[in-house]
């Protein structure tokens, strides 16, 4: 079973008032296991970055302007997804980003069926508690001091973590195998010992001390069956 984390950096909160998307991390789950596989994008929003946006993120306009724009990127990033479940907090935002943009550029948009969102998913666990991503890595002990502020790629390798833990968290033990570098499970090679096979005619010298034994015994049952053949 193949899911990508993934999760967005923007200019603001609505697509719609001509905020735009600036950066793009994915991270790849496969049995619910990270692979290694990674996708990462930075991308120029053709715009100024408002101040609220900047102290969040740190991205300015400055670092965006030589970046690519998101219909340069759009293809590899479609590739990378796939047709995969896309695990995200608080879903509805970044789908409406994304969506937004496929829209600009005349691609279809992704349906919501598509996406699973851990707000909701943690909400459910944990009734009335917070449930933001810096609480989540708390509650489960993930460390996230290096997060001093929100990024697309770091923040998908920490709400990666978080979703495995809210699921039910890691069993490796209960793998029946190992991922490839490429994610698909391979399994672990069982090594096996043959012994020859054991002989079960008896020998001559058997089959007479055998019959010397029953002609010792009062109506055996070796007997009565030869008589009756």
């Amino acid at each position: 079973m193949r899911e990508i984390v993934l999760d967005t950096e923007t200019t603001g909160f609505d697509p719609l008032s001509g905020h735009r998307l600036v950066e793009i991390g994915c991270v790849e789950l496969v049995n619910h296991l990270p692979t290694g596989e990674v996708f990462h994008r930075y991308v120029n929003p053709e715009r100024d970055m408002p101040e609220e946006a900047f102290k969040v993120h740190g991205l300015s306009a400055a670092f965006l302007s030589d970046k690519p724009l998101f219909s340069d990127v759009v293809d590899a990033f479609l590739d990378f997804i796939a047709d995969s479940t896309l695990v995200i907090h608080n879903a509805e935002f970044d789908m409406r980003f994304i969506n937004a943009e496929l829209a600009r550029i005349g691609r279809p948009t992704l349906p919501m069926a598509r996406s699973l969102d851990t707000v909701a998913m943690a909400r459910k666990r944990f009734p009335g508690a917070q449930a933001n991503l810096d609480a989540l890595c708390r509650r489960f002990g993930i460390d996230n001091t290096h997060r001093t502020q929100h990024g697309a790629l770091l923040d998908s390798e920490l709400l990666a973590e978080v979703y495995l833990q809210l699921i039910g968290g890691r069993q490796p033990g209960l793998e029946l195998g190992t991922l490839d570098r490429q994610g698909a499970s391979r399994a672990t090679p069982v090594v096996r010992t043959s012994r020859p096979a054991r002989p079960h005619a008896a020998t001559e010298a058997e089959a007479e001390a055998h019959a010397a034994f029953v002609g010792k015994l009062k109506n055996a049952i070796w007997g009565r069956n030869s008589a009756e053949e």
